[in-house]
């Protein structure tokens, strides 16, 4: 009697051990995403992709949103996820020119007509394979490229044509095609953490910021630097990038389910994002900021100075070189 008791008390045992393993092995696989802005295209993106990413893999996968850096800075976020710290996150890319300098190329200016164009580049089938691919031997893997919007300037004080942009110090992204462009427009070009921007413009070491309209209303620039200067001469990206080593250690049908929704948000989001570039102007001149054109003759001038920064930085590196070939081609295609 007493075997038959400690068979039985051993056998209960070892099923209430075994329970919360089995709850563990059905708890949902998580992936943490991080963007240094919010209220954006970039944070829209990642909660459509959360959205698609939760419904399709069936609650096998829960994507969690971390917008405004609260995951880190944008550098901090990119180890983090080639470490799978965390398992990926959006932002330009050109913030990854240290991981392979052909992130950079979509900043060349000139290359683009209007954001319907420039969509369709980046969604062309061959370069946007190729791009997507960067990043795969320092653990990164692409899932979704798309636009921010047409690159513009917030300065501190007016500019009404190219020459007061002269001896200007603005930040940028540490990309040596940003810096190119900066430097050709006879301003100082300075590369700094998005967290860092506000507090030097409000002290004036900077005069000013190269982005793009939404992520100027978002981040309430108008508040440090009230002018807006549309140029108009080139375009900010957004790249989602996500852990190779999490992403390769998924069952194949949930690779597949992530891949497509990166694809798919991607699609989704360009309506909102032109949107969203079009409601920012009327939203900075509603918070007291003042929104600038170049005249057609200023903007011809800028055009001619930045038309060869592409092809100038890229000529001395191969790879760089090669895929600069692929994406001017295809913005040749999708004209």
């Amino acid at each position: 009697m007493k075997r038959r008791h400690f068979l039985y008390a051993g056998l209960l045992g070892l099923g209430m051990l075994g329970a919360p393993f089995a709850a563990q092995a059905q708890a949902p696989i998580v992936m943490k995403m991080g963007t240094a802005t919010i209220n954006d295209s970039q944070h829209e993106w990642l909660k459509k992709f959360a959205a698609t990413v939760n419904t399709e893999s069936k609650g096998r996968i829960k994507v969690e949103i971390y917008p405004a850096s609260q995951l880190g800075s944008s550098f901090r976020m990119i180890e983090q996820t080639q470490l799978n710290a965390i398992q990926g996150l959006v932002g330009p890319p050109e913030f990854l020119t240290g991981v392979d300098s052909r992130y950079q190329l979509l900043s060349a200016p000139g290359l683009f007509k209007d954001l319907a164009h420039t969509n369709r580049t980046l969604q062309d089938p061959e370069f946007n394979k190729a791009f997507l691919a960067l990043g795969a031997n320092k653990g990164l893997k692409g899932v979704g490229l798309f636009i921010s919007g047409p690159t513009a300037f917030v300065m501190r004080n007016p500019v009404k044509s190219l020459a007061d942009f002269e001896g200007k110090k603005v930040r940028v992204l540490a990309a040596p095609l940003q810096l190119e462009q900066i430097r050709a427009m006879k301003m100082t070009p300075v590369p700094m953490a998005l967290g860092e921007v506000m507090p030097a413009l409000q002290q004036g070491a900077l005069d000013g910021v190269m982005s793009c309209i939404p992520v100027f209303v978002a981040l309430k620039f108008v508040d440090s630097a009230k002018y807006l200067v549309e140029t108009n001469h080139g375009l900010i990206a957004s790249l989602a990038v996500i852990s190779k080593t999490w992403f390769d250690a998924l069952p194949k049908d949930l690779q597949d389910v992530v891949s497509k929704a990166g694809q798919k948000a991607s699609n989704d989001v360009y309506q909102f994002s032109v949107d969203d570039v079009n409601k920012g102007r009327e939203r900075w001149k509603q918070a007291g900021g003042e929104v600038i054109s170049l005249s057609d003759a200023e903007h011809a001038t800028l055009m001619k100075e930045l038309a060869a920064v592409g092809a100038r930085v890229t000529q001395s590196k191969p790879p760089e070189k090669a895929m600069f070939d692929i994406l001017q081609k295809a913005a040749e295609r999708t004209k």
